[in-house]
């Protein structure tokens, strides 16, 4: 009997372009590890994540390295950066409606779960590792040059500004030097769930507002909203 389960499976296969020969491996990929809190006995994909970043990595780094020879080792280093970040990552899991598969505990369902970034882009290297286990190092090399390759194709030409703090730093200091600081304001929540609060202060003055649920995505916001500031 195809249960609904399989069928949401088979659908996000098909999102994917791949159909997966063990499903097992692709079921623990879209399980977080609160949804394995609530069921004994559950594999959860936070094993899947470590070995999804490493192949992600060798990925793309096999992939500029061939490609563009006339580009530095420092260059190389930053545009695979971005390539290979938290927001880049979290592009992709929109293209397949990731959160609309992941399965997770209503507790964080209920707290935004489905959309939230973290989530959704370490559910992506879970996948990426799922896809290397099933099929291959070259096949899973293959699929990811071509699902980044407008990521890519922006990295190398320098449109993608997606480390907000970097790229603050960047135009205050274009001038001169400028004293930035992220100070922690403070934090709430249980420890599983804690909400972080930055303000962000140059030349002693406070200038924008972050908010998380990491202290990094709390800073990356405030940076975001000081670089909006600015332009405006």
């Amino acid at each position: 009997m195809f249960s609904y389960e399989d069928k949401k499976l088979s659908d996000l296969e098909k999102k994917i372009g791949i159909e997966f020969n063990d499903k097992e491996l692709i079921k623990t990929a879209i399980t977080h590890s609160s949804y394995a809190n609530e069921n004994r006995n559950i594999k959860y994909n936070e094993r899947l994540e470590f070995l999804g970043d490493a192949v992600l990595e060798l990925s793309i780094s096999e992939y500029l390295f061939k490609k563009y020879e006339d580009i530095s080792e420092g260059e190389l280093t930053r545009k695979r950066a971005l390539i290979v970040c938290e927001a880049s990552l979290h592009e992709i899991s929109k293209k397949w409606e990731l959160g609309n598969y992941i399965k997770m505990s209503k507790g964080e369902e209920l707290t935004g779960g489905r959309t939230r970034v973290s989530i959704l882009s370490d559910c992506v290297e879970a996948v990426i590792a799922a896809i290397y286990l099933d099929k291959g190092f070259d096949y899973v090399k293959e699929f990811i040059i071509k699902v980044f390759k407008d990521i890519i194709e922006k990295a190398v030409k320098d449109e993608i500004i997606l480390d907000y703090k970097t790229r603050l730093q960047e135009v205050l200091q274009a001038n001169g030097k400028i004293d930035i600081k992220y100070e922690l304001v403070k934090y709430e929540g249980p420890p599983h769930r804690r909400k972080f609060y930055i303000n962000l202060i140059f030349n002693g003055a406070i200038k924008s507002n972050g908010i998380g649920y990491t202290k990094k995505e709390a800073e990356q916001d405030a940076a975001c909203k000081a670089l909006k500031g600015l332009k405006n």
